[in-house]
């Protein structure tokens, strides 16, 4: 059942390596190659965002399981789209850096 006191973000509209046309809506300069659910939830959480997770199939691309969280309404959805995008860059760089062993 429909829940209008939520909106819905799809992990696609952060991908890079797709089009406007595809799904994407944040300028290429702002989003990140192949984001994750699990990420795009760490930023979300990091705005202090109370989210919920759900793995489905973006409309789109009813091939590829990617997924979507669901943050309360409060602000315009492209304003809130916004915020994650500057955030999940971030939380790419640092989940990148751990996955790097220390050098010696």
């Amino acid at each position: 059942m429909k829940d209008y006191d939520r909106q819905i973000l799809w992990v696609d509209y952060f991908n890079s390596s797709l089009s406007r046309a595809d799904g994407r809506r944040v300028p290429t300069n702002q989003a990140v190659k192949n984001p994750t659910l699990q990420e795009l939830a760490k930023a979300a959480e990091r705005l202090k965002i109370q989210v919920e997770v759900v793995e489905a199939a973006f409309p789109k691309r009813m091939n590829v399981r990617t997924g979507y969280i669901s943050i309360p309404k409060g602000k315009k959805k492209s304003q809130a789209i916004r915020e994650l995008s500057n955030v999940l860059a971030t939380v790419r760089g640092e989940s990148r850096q751990e996955a790097k062993p220390p050098k010696k």
